[in-house]
């Protein structure tokens, strides 16, 4: 198919939800004060914020297929923006929990639009090798979300964040509406009988399930961190300006493992073998955070986390939907309705565990589990 959308456009539309996310995790200790609640309440921020991000994922992805790729990342777009504008002036906690509710529905066309739109226009040799560069400019969006929600916390607090994503959500609308083209002209008719058949299949499919467990072990990894390491910092002394900054450091392991994911997919090996090779790597880095404790010594091993997702995620996604051509919108509808479900339960565990060496062993230790599964039945083969 002709490419005719920016693919750097793309890759912003990409990164904004991990960029909004970040954004608001150097402000949890200010709306923690703020609102006068406890830790694990303000974690039902993130978690909850991930549970709605699955259900706007499964809408979108069905609206891709319904009404078209366009309008329906034009409608997540203004939809995100008015849970924003209510985030601004949410006079309780409950509102600003409301409204992260509908940020996240909105916001989930930046995902599931985004990727339908690649799959739409690049094959199967190329869409791997599309995805290994998205990885690099993922491993980017947290350092710029860290540090600008950092420069916010220390200066106006979580208000000025909430005003900044609603801008960024203004500016993207009026992009897409100006630069994004249509990629799905069959006009083909999604029902509910024929959903409900395509989930079946897809729930009946062990290497979705396979992959949905993976993806969700490296995300609940990756936020567990944005979720619980601002109040490590607290206690070790640190500002959440300083937090911020600990997002290069985290940056240059993503961006190291999405240069090894690359460099190595140059060198013709296997997408399942990186994968392989990004699980081995988490679970070893799991077992030296959980040995640091809460001391800030614990940054260096997960720089070795983000480095495996880095690796791993670009290769699960490029190929999870392979055997779902025909329907594209809806079965990355259903993906991402199961895997982000699974991120957000994940996270109202982690928000009870409240530590993070023990919620990276759990959910590595998922990944070895799936690793090892598919390594068994490879031998059976």
């Amino acid at each position: 198919m002709k490419k005719t959308n920016p693919i750097g456009l793309l890759m912003l539309l990409l990164m904004l939800p991990q960029f909004v996310e970040t954004i608001y995790s150097p402000v949890l200790p200010s709306v923690q004060q703020h609102f006068h609640i406890k830790e694990e309440s303000v974690a039902l921020t993130i978690s909850l914020y991930f549970i709605a991000f699955a259900l706007g994922v499964a809408f979108w992805g069905i609206q891709c297929d319904r009404i078209g790729r366009k309008k329906s990342l034009e409608y997540g777009l203004m939809t995100y923006a008015i849970g924003s504008l209510i985030a601004i002036f949410a006079p309780n906690f409950i509102i600003l929990l409301i409204s992260r509710i509908l940020s996240a529905f909105g916001i989930a066309v930046g995902s599931i639009v985004t990727q339908t739109i690649l799959r739409d226009t690049y094959d199967q040799t190329q869409i791997a090798k599309v995805f290994s560069w998205i990885g690099i400019g993922l491993s980017i969006s947290p350092v710029i979300g860290m540090i600008t929600g950092s420069i916010f916390a220390s200066s106006i607090g979580y208000w000025g964040v909430f005003c900044i994503v609603f801008i960024l959500a203004v500016l993207f609308l009026i992009l897409s509406k100006l630069k994004i083209s249509e990629t799905h002209h069959t006009g083909r008719k999604i029902d509910f009988k024929s959903l409900a058949h395509l989930s079946k299949r897809m729930l009946s499919d062990v290497e979705i399930i396979k992959s949905c467990l993976l993806i969700m072990g490296f995300n609940v990894m990756l936020f567990s961190y944005y979720s619980l390491a601002p109040f490590i910092f607290r206690q070790n002394g640190f500002t959440s300006y300083e937090f911020g900054y600990s997002s290069i450091i985290l940056a240059a392991g993503t961006f190291t493992g999405a240069h090894i994911n690359r460099f190595l997919l140059q060198k013709n090996i296997s997408s399942s073998t990186l994968v392989r090779l990004g699980v081995y790597i988490s679970f070893t880095a799991s077992i030296f955070i959980w040995i640091a404790g809460e001391r800030m010594l614990f940054l260096i091993p997960f720089c070795f986390i983000v480095m495996a997702f880095g690796i791993s995620i670009p290769n699960i996604l490029s190929t999870v939907l392979i055997r779902y051509n025909n329907e594209k919108g809806s079965a990355g509808a259903v993906l991402g309705l199961i895997y982000y479900t699974l991120i957000g339960v994940g996270l109202v565990a982690v928000g009870f565990i409240q530590q993070l060496g023990i919620s990276c062993l759990i959910f590595s230790g998922i990944g070895m589990f799936v690793i090892l599964t598919m390594k068994r039945n490879e031998a059976a083969l």
